[in-house]
């Protein structure tokens, strides 16, 4: 069923003691970006303004950070896994990250010091084709373990980057176990954006680099005459760029931060389930996942993610695939003088609840409660673009998973034991 869930979070409001944020705090988010400009491919991206649609929904601003412009590989999730890599080997010539650069990395001194290192990971493309990129440019090897049904264009994109990768018959966290065996008999290092007991280092150093993002939203924003978003919708998949954002915010702005709204596929949605539980522990969900938003089909929170999300996330969105083609459409055909956002499935998530949210009156229950409306800006980020561009034209040219092609109704749940 076509079936849109969501739950508000009474946790957000408590004034109750909460998860820690200093690790993702301005201070360490500037340290990564300095990181980050060290490389030749570094460019700030696009934060695009949509007055158009603004207006059309009836609502003060949108804005849209695309990260389909990031150094080139068309998503976001360099700038954790580069930034990692960096912290790691940082940790493995006894500097601190202050003294290191991309061309120092490089160099033949730096490789003879570090001698041969494989990186290891799992992904449905995104991350992977990071990981493959970072190790790459350093000189290093990758090796890439890809969950059933992912996409071959991504595959071979990964590939493109002298990986070894292939994809397996399991899913993405049976992925991330079978990493962690290889890493663990064969000497390799995993490079993973997910938490478990003895491996948290690296996750919270992948959130510290992605936290690059919503530090250039909040100073073009500034330059743009907007001190700070009223809300912010995160799209999630192990939880850690979601709250590597959250992060920053709740640390930079404590309880004056934006509302935050967390979007899941329905095929994946560990998060909402977590929510929903209301006992602080989080869930997870099994089986194939088979949603088109590949980069979220994550069924297992990364527990240092969780943490926070569950703390400052005000709403959480449980939504099926014609959500997210929904958003494909609407940034990639905008209104009159708009600019155009091409966004792949798991990029575009957020701005399809957005815009169903503002349009339709089964969910204005929970536009009233976040306080939607004319005096509200918006911060939407777009992950990724068209890194499937086939699937990208099914959905964007020939309509592939929009509402009125499916064969049941759309339907909007409220949580709170309501059907609408």
């Amino acid at each position: 069923m076509n079936t849109i869930n969501y739950k508000f979070n009474e946790k957000a409001g408590e004034k109750t003691p909460k998860s820690p944020t200093g690790f993702l705090s301005k201070h360490v988010a500037a340290k990564a970006r300095n990181f980050h400009r060290t490389c030749e491919d570094y460019s700030i991206t696009p934060l695009r303004r949509l007055s158009r649609l603004s207006v059309h929904l009836g609502v003060s601003d949108i804005f849209v950070k695309d990260e389909s412009y990031r150094f080139g590989l068309n998503a976001f999730k360099v700038l954790g896994a580069a930034y990692a890599i960096a912290k790691y080997l940082a940790e493995r010539l006894e500097m601190p990250i202050e003294e290191l650069s991309f061309e120092l990395l490089k160099s033949e001194e730096t490789k003879r010091k570090l001698g041969d290192i494989t990186f290891v990971t799992a992904t449905d493309g995104n991350h992977g084709r990071g990981v493959a990129w970072a190790a790459q440019q350093l000189g290093q090897k990758a090796v890439v373990y890809m969950p059933k049904g992912s996409s071959l264009i991504r595959l071979h994109a990964i590939q493109a980057h002298g990986a070894e990768a292939r994809i397996e018959e399991m899913n993405y966290d049976e992925c991330v176990r079978l990493c962690a065996e290889l890493a663990a008999e064969r000497g390799w290092v995993v490079v993973q954006d997910t938490a478990w007991e003895g491996y948290e280092q690296f996750p919270a150093w992948i959130m510290q680099g992605y936290s690059t993002i919503g530090l250039e939203a909040i100073e073009q924003m500034k330059e743009l005459g907007k001190e700070k978003p009223t809300h912010i919708f995160l799209q999630a998949g192990v939880g850690s760029f979601a709250a590597s954002i959250q992060g920053l915010f709740v640390s930079m702005y404590g309880e004056a931060r934006p509302s935050m709204v967390i979007v899941e596929p329905d095929k994946a949605d560990c998060f909402y389930r977590s929510a929903l539980a209301m006992d602080g522990k989080p869930r997870m969900v099994g089986g194939d996942m088979n949603t088109i938003m590949a980069g979220l089909a994550c069924g297992e929170p990364n527990p240092i993610a969780w943490s926070i999300i569950d703390d400052y996330c005000d709403l959480f969105v449980s939504c099926p695939d014609y959500v997210a083609a929904k958003g494909m459409r609407v940034l990639g055909n905008p209104l009159a003088d708009d600019p155009r956002v091409i966004a792949g499935e798991s990029g575009a998530v957020t701005a399809g609840i957005v815009h169903l949210l503002m349009t339709d009156a089964r969910l204005k229950e929970a536009k009233e409660r976040l306080g939607l409306g004319p005096d509200s800006t918006i911060l939407l980020i777009n992950t990724e673009g068209d890194t499937d561009p086939e699937h990208y034209r099914k959905i964007v040219w020939n309509g592939g998973y929009s509402s009125e092609s499916e064969s049941e109704p759309i339907s909007i749940e409220r949580t709170e034991r309501i059907t609408l």
